[in-house]
């Protein structure tokens, strides 16, 4: 009887210690998540400004559109990339949130 509840108390431990390290994975990645978005807004938001500048500076309408074609593509392609970067992260997230829970996993077997 003493086993059974000692092997129990070794098990709540062990999963106790699997949730800790889980959610401190969850944590680390979720701020690298955050600062990386909090990035690219600010990113985002300073080209548009500068963009915007150019745009009321412009001295014909084909050096307007010159410069809205310019900066569309430039958004475009930044948020394409940040998308792409920000769905790694994300990956990474879940591989990180579930790899103390696989230790576990194969441990049972």
């Amino acid at each position: 009887m003493m086993k059974a509840f000692e092997d129990f108390q070794q098990t709540s431990k062990e999963n106790v210690d699997t949730a800790i390290k889980s959610f401190g994975a969850l944590s680390k990645t979720g701020q690298a998540i955050a600062v990386e978005m909090a990035d690219y807004s600010k990113k985002a938001f300073e080209d548009g400004t500068a963009a915007i500048e150019k745009l009321f500076g412009a001295k014909s309408l084909d050096k307007a559109i010159e410069v809205q074609t310019a900066y569309a593509k430039t958004a475009y392609e930044g948020f394409v990339a940040e998308a792409t970067k920000i769905s790694e992260l994300y990956a990474d997230f879940a591989k990180e949130a579930f790899k103390p829970f696989e230790a576990a996993v194969a441990k049972a077997k």
